[in-house]
């Protein structure tokens, strides 16, 4: 998150010391394309500060999720939560079955994440009919628990060394692997909130066991979180829509 907003923070100042060198502006007591480039200068500095910044590892005491035990120590982590107004068994359903055009901005975004390119199904590139999670799970991602209706929670390999890359089972997010590993994980957890309402939270984890992949994904991870941020939030929001509308005849 520091990370993340140290870029961010660069990579403003960067642009705005683009227009200074086009065009100074005084109001800004910027008077001369030197001053420009010296407030350009900053703005890459901030960036590359940010970027090279080494994450640090967290790691839970005790276990109380699924996402626990399959990933107890990680390096890049976002977590969100939203209240929804409806039982755990259907907020579940609805989680299951979500589909990538019920969530705001996640088409725009993924296809910014892929440059504009074309490219074939997953998640970068789910089209609108199939529910987001199965689309993962057939590309990529697999299901690390499944726990209706409190938990389900996928996991990918996001990092490989090209001689390492095997199949990916759920044993291997429990196994010592090779350096040059970065594994990801994401869950959905549904806690009953009173008679007919839900508190749902959903968290990514990273865990990167060298400081190569470390150093990799950190790059990567400080340029895309706030998109990934909004997606999470975005999708948040889509579970409560279908969670909550009443159930055509």
């Amino acid at each position: 998150m520091i990370g993340a907003a140290i870029v961010y923070t660069g990579l403003v100042i960067t642009a705005t010391g683009i227009i200074l060198v086009v065009k100074p502006i005084e109001r800004l007591h910027v008077t001369s394309r030197s001053q420009g480039l010296a407030v350009l200068g900053i703005g890459v500095l901030l960036t590359g500060i940010g970027v090279s910044i080494p994450p640090s590892e967290s790691r839970v005491e005790k276990a109380e999720t699924r996402l626990d035990e399959f990933m107890p120590a990680w390096h890049f982590n976002e977590h969100h939560t939203i209240r929804i107004a409806a039982p755990p068994g259907r907020v579940f359903e609805a989680i299951q079955r979500v589909r990538p055009n019920e969530i705001p901005f996640f088409n725009t975004l993924t296809w910014i994440r892929r440059g504009g390119r074309k490219a074939p199904e997953g998640v970068l590139n789910a089209g609108d009919s199939t529910p987001l999670l199965d689309v993962a799970t057939r590309n990529g991602f697999i299901y690390l628990a499944n726990d209706a209706p409190r938990e389900v929670v996928v996991g990918t390999v996001v990092i490989a060394p090209r001689s390492g890359r095997g199949a990916l089972t759920a044993q291997t997010f429990k196994q010592s692997l090779p350096p040059g590993f970065a594994l990801g994980a994401m869950n959905f957890v549904v806690t009953p909130d009173g008679p007919n309402a839900s508190i749902v939270s959903t968290e990514t984890r990273v865990f990167a066991n060298s400081p190569e992949s470390r150093r990799r994904f950190a790059r990567y991870w400080r340029v895309i979180y706030p998109g990934s941020a909004l997606i999470r939030r975005m999708w948040l929001r889509a579970i409560k829509r279908r969670a909550t509308t009443p159930a055509t005849p």
